[in-house]
């Protein structure tokens, strides 16, 4: 009996790998850059042996393979270093390097024998590794023993080497704090799409998240403030009774922990220490550092109003800025600095300079003392004296230094690094100078922004849908490409309350990200990436990771027509989608009007609720629009 049933096993394993041969199409993000996909499948078995080295970043890639194949599959998986017995997985270093491939590149192969995954260094085998898990059934992602999974991967060989050395993606812990064991999920998050890099945002207004021992008031003062619940920067001021408990901080030997486990997954971490100005928290906790008085009874901002930001440019309503003019300033800095560039690895250390309101330096005895000293004719001038005295004690402890574009307005230092985030001209205008760049614009790479319309998400000032992420090119025109180090996608945390929002706004935008700073320029197709995100819902389903499904939100187009009356043109990011609609306040279905052409609005009605589908089944959510939304819109030029 039991050779009866392992016989109809067989049958069908065949009949399987014989239905499936020449369909395979190969769904990985980000696209690869050569990949040929076989006539077949290897099916995993039930006793599963990986060949693999013994260095300790080899045992990294052994054992995330290892723990990903045992939790969905209830397969044994062995690990053995010698080539005494077959395996079915085979993690190799060239011995001679394959120079194609570079430092973080592999080469996979998927026969009838098993898989074979070769490259120059382990982190090349991790990447390798992060494909052959998407070449698996999404079940690979459940964190249960899935049962009746067949677990076959299509033959395939695929060559794959990053575009860009720098992929990035930044989580502002400080707007609101995410926790040591929520980080390392992002952490784990980002390796799947292979970004190799966590841009830490650790201080703000809002809180200061990185212990520093020889100032213990950052953390004790300035990591905490008052619980609010509603629009960030329209919050009340908070009362004085009201408890200041919210918030928290990374002891030191969090950032270790956060730093190994990273390490592990050939991620590093960088450091932002935000400087001269977003720098309230740490005012409150050494008002010294202030050059205006009263700033002793500066509070930790709760998501109070406190900055204008107007056509004449930013205005504190509290002084949020480091004296420029201050010797203790440096001293204090100095300090920070000792202790975080031991902590962090990474070659480089982020130290902000955006935003930097200077109405306060404008009105100080002692910055004007400054610039009468040094020559100094602008307050740009001022920020960049700071940014060049900053730069050095960075340098001092072994690190480069690096700013946001604004460090530019009033001169470089010799060595200093541009994020560009103003668009892309800042980055344009660093690389002729000769400065390093990485490039983060708002118009590309902005996941705090609305995803889909207003209506439908928390509000901020701006949208960034899916297909607009996926046309960002690192390399703008006229730069000089040699000095753009790649990019990375920014998720401020304004308005982002709890961890599973944070994993909403980062995917799948982090996915159009991600295939912009690895994949190849030309590889590169809107029409071929959308339904490989689809593919990837499915999976992040499976591994219970919450993302946005707003690329099936329609976009509303209103104007007036001659009549008077309300027009509204419907589009969709995805092809091949039937949009359905109500005028009457009921929820439309597929046996609703269908969508074909402008819509009139009805005089009297007052909301036009949509919903769209692909055939028979919903994939959209429902969108309701009031009718008001629409009419406020009709002239309005679109934010951009």
């Amino acid at each position: 009996m039991k050779k009866f049933v392992l016989l109809i096993y067989c049958f069908f394993v065949a009949f399987l790998s014989f239905g499936q041969a020449g369909k395979t199409t190969l769904s990985i993000i980000p696209e690869p850059v050569k990949t040929i996909a076989g006539k077949g499948n290897f099916i995993l078995p039930r006793h599963i042996v990986i060949e693999a080295g013994t260095t300790a970043d080899q045992k990294a890639v052994t054992d995330f393979l290892k723990n990903k194949l045992t939790k969905p599959t209830g397969a044994t998986v062995t690990v053995k270093n010698s080539l005494t017995a077959p395996a079915t997985i085979k993690l190799l270093l060239y011995k001679i390097q394959d120079t194609t491939l570079g430092k973080e590149g592999y080469h996979l192969w998927v026969s009838k024998t098993g898989v074979v995954i070769r490259a120059n260094e382990p982190a090349g085998l991790f990447h390798g590794v992060q494909t052959l898990v998407q070449l698996l059934p999404k079940e690979i992602e459940s964190a249960d023993v899935v049962p009746h999974v067949l677990w076959a991967l299509p033959y395939a060989e695929i060559t794959d080497y990053p575009r860009f050395a720098w992929r990035g993606l930044m989580l502002d812990v400080s707007r609101h704090f995410f926790t040591k064991e929520e980080v390392k999920q992002y952490i784990d998050q980002m390796a799947r799409y292979k970004f190799n890099l966590l841009h830490m945002h650790l201080t703000d207004d809002e809180g200061w998240r990185i212990e520093i021992k020889s100032l213990p008031r950052l953390t004790t003062v300035g990591a905490y403030n008052v619980k609010k619940i509603g629009e960030f920067g329209e919050f009340s001021v908070p009362g004085p009774n009201e408890p200041r408990n919210y918030g928290g901080f990374y002891t030191q030997d969090d950032i270790r922990e956060l730093v190994q486990y990273a390490k592990e997954r050939f991620v590093n971490i960088m450091p932002e220490v935000d400087v001269p100005g977003h720098s309230l928290a740490a005012v409150v906790a050494y008002p010294e550092l202030s050059c205006t008085a009263g700033a002793e009874n500066y509070k930790v901002r709760s998501g109070e109003h406190i900055m204008d930001f107007g056509k004449g440019g930013l205005t504190a309503l509290v002084d949020n800025t480091l004296n420029p003019s201050s010797e203790k300033t440096y001293a204090f800095l100095d300090k920070v600095l000792t202790e975080v560039a031991q902590l962090f690895p990474f070659g480089y250390i982020h130290m902000g300079g955006d935003e930097c309101a200077k109405n306060f330096w404008a009105q100080s005895d002692s910055v004007k003392a400054l610039m009468q000293k040094e020559g100094l004719k602008s307050m740009e001038e001022v920020q960049s004296y700071f940014e060049k005295r900053l730069e050095k004690i960075v340098e001092s402890k072994g690190k480069k230094f690096m700013g946001w574009d604004e460090i530019i307005e009033g001169g470089l230092g010799p060595k200093a690094a541009v994020m560009s985030w103003r668009g892309i001209q800042g980055g344009i205008t660093a690389s002729k100078l000769g400065h390093e760049v990485v490039m983060s614009p708002t118009t590309f790479a902005y996941l705090d922004y609305m995803q889909s319309d207003e209506v439908m998400e928390p509000h901020v000032y701006s949208t960034l849908r899916l297909s607009k992420a996926y046309e960002f090119e690192p390399v703008p025109s006229g730069a000089d490409g040699r000095l753009i180090l790649g990019g990375q996608a920014n998720l401020w945390a304004e308005q982002v309350y709890n961890f599973r929002q944070v994993e909403y706004m980062t995917w799948p935008r982090g996915m159009a990200i991600a295939e912009s700073v690895w994949s190849p320029k030309e590889k590169k197709n809107w029409d071929t990436f959308y339904p490989k995100v689809e593919k990837q819902f499915a999976r992040l389903d499976e591994a219970e990771i919450k993302y946005a499904p707003s690329m099936y939100d329609p976009d509303f187009q209103p104007s007036m027509g001659a009549d008077s009356l309300v027009r509204v043109a419907l589009t969709n990011e995805i092809p091949g989608l039937d949009t359905y609609y109500s005028f009457d306040n009921s929820y439309p279905d597929r046996f609703y009007p269908k969508y074909t052409e402008q819509l009139v609005v009805p005089k009297d009605a007052t909301q036009l609720r949509v919903i769209t589908y692909r055939g028979k089944q919903p994939v959209g959510r429902m969108v309701t629009m009031p009718v008001a939304e629409l009419r406020n819109r009709i002239g309005r030029r679109p934010e951009q």
